[in-house]
């Protein structure tokens, strides 16, 4: 993924994203959650996320950014694990996956074999919320690399999976001064 760029810039990306209302897709994620049970959020970046799923959830929280790891075992107190999405290998241990803007940093070809891990990872009829840049681009972008998804796109990638789509949201980039439009997924373990 970008390991290298968020080490580099992990302080002003977690400046540019703690504080980003998020609740309209924590909405649509959770409505299909049970009242309790155990989420993994992959890529947490500054710990957003994780912060506010640990308050009703347990959560575990996987980046591979070595940087992004030590700021949230200062932030967090769910576990923390330095960890590239491609070598998970937990078995139904999640009632729910959340991977908001950071499987867009894997090459497009690389996102089939992670989704199957993702399946492998959820329980039985387990939920995954991810998200990416809207669009058909994939190549380096202001040095990181990004896969971008349109419908099109995702469809021809859950071809390849077990997931049934629940809900698709395409939305505008929640940051201010950004004008970004981006895919939002739901998707169930079948």
């Amino acid at each position: 993924m970008c390991k290298e760029y968020y080490n580099k810039y992990a302080n002003e990306f977690i400046e540019s994203t703690m504080n980003v209302d998020m609740s309209e897709l924590y909405a649509m994620f959770e409505k299909y959650l049970p009242e309790t049970g155990k989420i993994l959020d992959i890529g947490f970046g500054s710990g957003r996320d994780s912060l506010y799923f640990s308050k009703k959830y347990e959560v575990v929280s996987i980046d591979n950014s070595e940087t992004f790891v030590v700021h949230a075992k200062n932030v967090l107190t769910n576990k923390v694990i330095l960890l590239d999405v491609r070598d998970i290998s937990f078995d139904e241990e999640f009632d729910g996956i959340w991977a908001c803007a950071s499987l867009l940093h894997l090459r497009y070809h690389e996102l089939p074999e992670v989704l199957n891990k993702c399946y492998r990872s959820l329980k039985p009829n387990g939920i995954m919320y991810m998200s990416f840049k809207y669009g058909d681009f994939e190549g380096e972008r202001n040095g990181r690399y990004f896969t971008d998804l349109n419908e099109e796109r995702l469809n021809n990638m859950l071809l390849n999976s077990r997931f049934k789509l629940l809900e698709l949201k395409i939305t505008n980039d929640f940051r201010p001064d950004r004008y970004d439009k981006w895919l939002n997924v739901i998707i169930r373990k079948s």
